[in-house]
């Protein structure tokens, strides 16, 4: 049984698309046995390229159901089938994706048409769909919409699957995906992985974090490091059977999520920001012993773009204004800064000029009196220099919205 699959997208960026038509045609080898053929309302704009594209306007599915609405005839459709698609590797993103948002861990296995294609047509000049199966003689109304590519990826599955006599390049196929070969591991390990700022957890077979970090973008990470040859990456590459991630807006979110779990390693700030002769100037600690820098950093060059901030802010040419700016001493407040995700808004408790707490909470959310603070707050005992030290570098860029402590 396979569900043929055509999936037309708003065009954001990748891995933050939605839906916006979805066909779903289910054939059991010989006949169509149920189909479902539906606009999405995607809850976002729609690129004007994708709406020259595929004639889909914003008008046409403010009215269409959202996703949440079609997900149990999705699953219905598809439960016990393998998913069809010409290039499926976007389909079947597009429904994790969408699927993920909801909570729900979708997987299926898949029979892409075009590696098919490759092997049983090969004298073919393009296995685009729309010039393949026009030189196939196969009919295709309505390109870039939904339902005509889905019903033209379906009658150029029936012609593989005449061609491929005894099965066995489809067999071959179904093996080739489902190998447990190094390339796949890869695939499997970082295909849901979002372009998005968090902490990564490689995990071994029994789930133990065998390496965990903050980095920007976790899907190019985990890549990089699967594409290394370095003896640390190797052992990694060798360990890794799931990798599982945080969202975290910024650095100090990072490592204050990382300590509470165990998991942060205090780093090595080897460069300070000194003031010399009416100068702020960037040096190694170690050459300037007798004298405490007013902040650290883990490099040169973070240091010099702290250098260059504080250059082009005026009142920051008196010593004792910064000095003021990013003293922790005696702070009784609440800082508010941006959450893990869009919606969500952090806030973090310093007490006596030391952070105690830290929390997140949705934007609807009132948090304007310390009961509804307890119970969203997370303590913190002994933070480590580098945050007491992060805190110090956002209060200079000004990342916090300040409050007193409310009553």
């Amino acid at each position: 049984m396979y569900s043929v699959i055509d999936i037309e997208s708003n065009g954001a960026g990748f891995r933050k698309e939605s839906i916006i038509e979805i066909a779903v045609y289910k054939y059991d080898g010989h006949q169509i046995v149920d189909q479902f053929i539906s606009l999405v309302n995607p809850e976002s704009d729609i690129t004007p390229f994708v709406q020259r594209l595929t004639k889909i306007s914003p008008k046409m599915v403010r009215t269409a159901p959202r996703f949440h609405e079609i997900a149990k005839r999705v699953i219905e459709i598809t439960q016990n089938t393998t998913l069809v698609g010409h290039n499926i590797e976007f389909d079947y993103r597009m429904l994790r994706q969408e699927f993920k948002r909801l909570g729900y861990d979708f997987k299926i296995n898949t029979v892409d048409t075009i590696p098919l294609a490759q092997k049983l047509i090969p004298e073919a000049e393009s296995y685009s769909l729309g010039k393949l199966v026009k030189s196939l003689g196969i009919p295709l109304v309505d390109a870039h919409r939904a339902s005509g590519d889905a019903r033209a990826t379906l009658d150029l599955f029936k012609l593989l699957m005449i061609k491929d006599k005894d099965s066995e390049i489809l067999q071959q196929h179904h093996e080739e995906i489902n190998a447990k070969t190094y390339l796949n591991k890869v695939r499997d390990l970082t295909q849901d992985l979002p372009v998005e700022r968090g902490i990564i957890y490689f995990q071994n077979a029994e789930g133990k974090i065998i390496f965990s970090d903050f980095v920007d973008d976790l899907n190019r990470f985990s890549k990089t490091v699967f594409n290394s040859k370095s003896k640390k990456n190797r052992q990694i590459q060798e360990e890794v059977e799931q990798i599982n991630y945080e969202l975290a807006g910024n650095d100090t979110l990072a490592k204050l999520i990382m300590k509470t779990k165990g998991y942060h390693k205090r780093e090595n700030l080897q460069f300070g920001l000194y003031h010399n002769k009416e100068k702020y100037l960037v040096d190694k600690v170690v050459n300037n012993k007798d004298e405490k820098p007013l902040l650290r950093f883990k490099s040169f060059t973070q240091g010099l773009k702290a250098v260059n901030f504080i250059g082009t802010q005026q009142h920051f040419a008196d010593l004792g204004n910064l000095i003021q700016q990013i003293s922790l001493e005696n702070r009784n407040e609440m800082w508010l800064s941006e959450g893990r995700t869009l919606g969500e808004k952090s806030f973090l408790i310093i007490k006596k000029g030391k952070l105690t707490a830290y929390g997140f909470y949705e934007l609807h959310t009132q948090i304007q009196t310390w009961k509804k603070i307890i119970k969203l707050k997370i303590d913190l005992k002994n933070p480590t220099p580098d945050i007491e030290n992060d805190l110090k570098l956002g209060l200079l860029r000004g990342d916090f919205e300040i409050q007193s402590i409310p009553e």
